[in-house]
């Protein structure tokens, strides 16, 4: 089948699903935790714009452009009760823009979201508006990394950590409520965590660590960054990391791979928009192809309630609410 005819078909899809994926947005904005990460993404008529911006620069005598020359796919894992929304974006802005320009969408009064992601600054929103947490597998796989040049080091973090994440694996498992995990961390991890923040300061002040080596800005990182970090021994339901968003990536990634790029900015929307639902229908555990054929043999009833068409609304033979 040709590219132009797939294109068709596939861009006849998103306009049937486009008012259910807003809707997908509004209801995200509410979410108590969101998990947020970006990958890079390859869009021809950015990439051209690009040619253009780097000759003006060369033209003005700059080093590099003023403008801005990235681009980005971002994925954003919600949990709204006990749903998980996945929202993608494919363009200039990164996962901040994106993740504040959802947040504008959310209601006046509500609690503060919990937000996952690693530190990165272009993750970063108004930092007032939300509960940051770091991932702690970043900081980990920062010792992790190291191990063949400093093994006793980096053991004893790696070592410390692991236990905490079985914890976490425990309480899982248990199905502890938020509250009841919190009170399980608090007395089974925060020793932990108070022994290893011990163990990183002693290593600078008695002197067994050089500062500027690759093993000391590991132990900086994870002091700079404490207290977002280790949220999960204050916050009911905080996350240690931020592997949920990491996994939803890989579907987009896995597109990547094959397509190598998309084409325009509204290509890259429609793409963005359907694999959204698509992931929202596996977490949902929706067969997601009968989904996106039921929405479109049903697209006045679609476009009159959405709300009835969310992937854990539908059903085969007819949408509920």
């Amino acid at each position: 089948m040709p590219d132009s005819t797939q294109w068709d078909q596939i861009e006849k899809v998103g306009d049937c699903c486009y008012v259910v994926f807003a809707y997908l947005e509004r209801l995200a904005a509410q979410g108590e935790l969101i998990h947020h990460d970006d990958t890079s993404v390859r869009i021809l008529t950015l990439l051209k714009d690009n040619q253009q911006i780097r000759a003006q620069a060369v033209a003005q005598g700059l080093s590099r452009p003023k403008e801005r020359t990235g681009m980005f796919s971002t994925a954003l894992v919600v949990k709204v009760g006990e749903r998980l929304i996945t929202l993608y974006y494919s363009g200039r802005n990164h996962a901040g823009e994106n993740l504040k320009a959802l947040l504008e969408q959310r209601q006046v009064g509500l609690a503060k979201p919990v937000v996952m992601s690693d530190a990165l600054s272009r993750n970063e929103v108004d930092e007032r508006a939300v509960i940051r947490c770091y991932c702690l597998a970043h900081g980990r796989r920062q010792f992790s990394d190291l191990e063949e040049v400093f093994p006793t080091e980096c053991r004893v973090v790696i070592d410390i950590l692991s236990d905490v994440f079985d914890h976490d694996e425990h309480a899982r498992k248990a199905k502890l409520s938020p509250e009841a995990r919190l009170s399980y961390h608090q007395s089974y991890s925060q020793p932990l965590m108070e022994e290893l923040s011990g163990w990183l300061q002693k290593q600078f002040d008695d002197r067994l660590v050089e500062p500027n080596s690759s093993l000391g800005k590991a132990i900086t990182y994870m002091q700079t960054h404490w207290d977002n970090l280790t949220r999960f021994l204050s916050i009911p339901g905080a996350p240690l990391d931020n592997n949920l968003v990491e996994r939803a990536l890989k579907l987009f990634i896995g597109q990547r791979q094959n397509s190598l790029f998309y084409r325009s900015e509204h290509s890259a929307y429609v793409a963005s928009m359907l694999t959204s639902l698509i992931a929202t229908c596996l977490y949902a555990g929706v067969n997601a192809l009968a989904y996106l054929v039921a929405l479109q043999d049903n697209r006045h009833a679609v476009f009159v309630h959405p709300e009835q068409w969310l992937p854990w609304c539908w059903e085969p033979s007819r949408a509920s609410p």
